[in-house]
């Protein structure tokens, strides 16, 4: 490998990072609801707000990164989102209330959308024009990377903390678990802050700002001189053209021309969420207790939905330009579509029965007189079972127990919920999760593609919000096999839309696409 090669993948790696941090920062909060929920006596709604909060910042992170890097450079803004990661970790670690809990979550969500953005951008600006496409991809493999990764170390925290070990009881691993899984963060977080001052500043950011010399410095340590000189005077002429044009304006998006291109964009961002994948991924190891197999098992499972994203990403990324957009989007959905229906069908067929023996091996601190009442009693639903179960021991130890209570009376096929679960997560990794992105990058003309990106993306998040805010309200609204049934709904008027009416982009020019979608 030459040594400009290496000096780019490294370069790469680093920024990545960025993605790494994340997937990781947004999935941890998986492993950690079933811990403060009962810790700080939340309702479903507060406990839908924790997870979710980190995506409401996430969204203007998205907003003012983007202008603050142009006037900034990017590798700041990089370095202040690592900081922000670093306050986030330490701060919810160390948090005493739910209050101070949501607001360092909200300090991470800062970050999150500075990375999403800025991430990505500068990778774009440095690579060579025959690497980008890897090379920013990437930084979408981190994502997903850290999101697994998430789960692992929540598996890997709580199994430690459960053992007999001298040093995990001596850190407190067992009385702090979900502390130390959300304070972990902080290590990759400092990794990447003095990682980031290897990286040299983005040399399209440095040509804007008039330090052609740097410029040329920082590309010649990518590629042979001549295609050095080459790419700058490219940048150059690109960006002396872009001074001479009108900037685009947000009414344009409202342009009749450009009504096909935009309800597309929306339809596709919105459903890309309405099918409940952050639900599924962030709420992980609580829709598996509801399964009957228990706390340990069901923190191993979400660490396999984690790989199982990673897995179905890459295959996304080998044949997104061999089979195309549409029929990767039209087979994934079919796919998500048949898998929820799955889930509910297993939790609709589920029991639920507390007999003499499994009343015996709850754990002491439950009121066994109390809970006795239930004894031998079958449930054909998880709302009335829940509802008895709160009847008997009263609101507050309901919800403290409820978790332990139900794996021991839950009766289901397990083996179907979890490949229900597994294929949801697959076939959205290979389709909707990362296509989307692609869509939206060749969907929109140049002119307005920045504004008209950012405008679909927000509603996305805005939806992503939404889904993770109310899950476990529908949870104990809709029960579980009501739930996944609306995600089921939804995922098959979005296959709908998608057969009818986005296009193929495979293969054609952005030119053409223009000149294909707006009138």
């Amino acid at each position: 490998m030459s040594n400009k090669k290496f000096f780019m993948i490294k370069i790469a790696a680093i920024v990545a990072l960025g993605g790494f941090l994340l997937g990781f920062d947004a999935s941890v909060i998986s492993g950690v609801v079933k811990f403060i929920e009962p810790e700080f006596n939340l309702s479903k709604l507060q406990l839908g707000w924790a997870v979710s909060s980190i995506t409401l910042t996430a969204a203007i992170g998205m907003l003012i990164a983007g202008p603050m890097s142009d006037k900034y450079g990017r590798r700041r803004i990089l370095k202040i989102a690592a900081i922000l990661f670093t306050v986030s970790a330490v701060g919810s670690a160390l948090a005493g209330t739910f209050f101070w809990l949501i607001v360092f979550r909200m300090i991470g969500g800062f970050a999150v959308g500075a990375a999403l953005i800025i991430a990505p951008m500068y990778i774009a600006e440095v690579a060579p024009p025959e690497k980008r496409g890897q090379l920013v991809s990437f930084n979408q493999l981190n994502i997903v990377l850290g999101i697994s990764i998430a789960f692992f170390t929540n598996y890997l925290i709580l199994k430690w903390g459960n053992s007999d070990a001298d040093w995990a009881k001596s850190i407190g691993l067992g009385k702090w678990n979900w502390r130390w899984m959300l304070g972990l963060e902080a290590l990759p977080a400092i990794i990447y802050y003095v990682g980031l001052f290897i990286v040299p500043r983005s040399p399209r950011w440095l040509m804007v700002q008039n330090q052609k010399e740097e410029a040329l410095a920082v590309m010649n340590k990518i590629v042979d001189e001549k295609n050095a000189i080459s790419q700058i005077n490219e940048v150059e002429k690109s960006i002396s053209e872009d001074a001479k044009k009108e900037k685009a304006k947000v009414s344009d998006l409202f342009k009749k021309s450009m009504r096909k291109v935009i309800v597309i964009g929306l339809v596709v961002g919105v459903f890309q969420q309405l099918v409940g994948i952050n639900a599924v991924l962030f709420y992980a190891p609580m829709i598996f207790e509801q399964t009957g197999i228990g706390t340990d098992a069901s923190f191993i499972q979400a660490a396999l939905v984690g790989l199982t994203n990673l897995a179905f990403t890459i295959i996304a990324i080998l044949a997104i330009d061999k089979l195309g957009r549409k029929p990767l989007l039209i087979i994934g959905m079919a796919g998500i579509a048949i898998c929820l229906f799955l889930l509910s069908y297993g939790f609709n067929n589920a029991t639920y029965s507390l007999s003499k023996d499994a009343i015996a091996k709850l754990p002491k601190e439950i009121n066994k007189t109390q809970i006795a009442t239930l004894k031998d009693k079958v449930f054909d639903n998880d709302l009335d079972f829940k509802a008895a179960i709160t009847n008997a021991l009263g609101e507050e130890n309901a919800l403290k127990y409820e978790a332990s209570i139900v794996t021991a009376s839950a009766k289901m096929d397990t083996i179907l919920i979890l490949i229900g679960i597994i294929g949801f997560v697959g076939a959205f990794a290979m389709s909707i999760g990362p296509v989307m992105w692609v869509l939206f990058s060749e969907l929109f003309p140049n002119k307005i593609r920045g504004i008209a990106i950012s405008f679909v993306g927000l509603a996305n998040i805005a939806v992503s919000f939404l889904v993770q805010l109310l899950f476990p309200w529908e949870l104990a609204k809709l029960g579980n096999a009501g739930t996944f049934l609306l995600f089921g709904i939804f995922s098959v008027i979005g296959f709908v839309f998608i057969w009818v009416k986005v296009p193929e982009t495979k293969g054609k020019s952005l030119e053409e696409l223009e000149e294909m979608l707006v009138n």
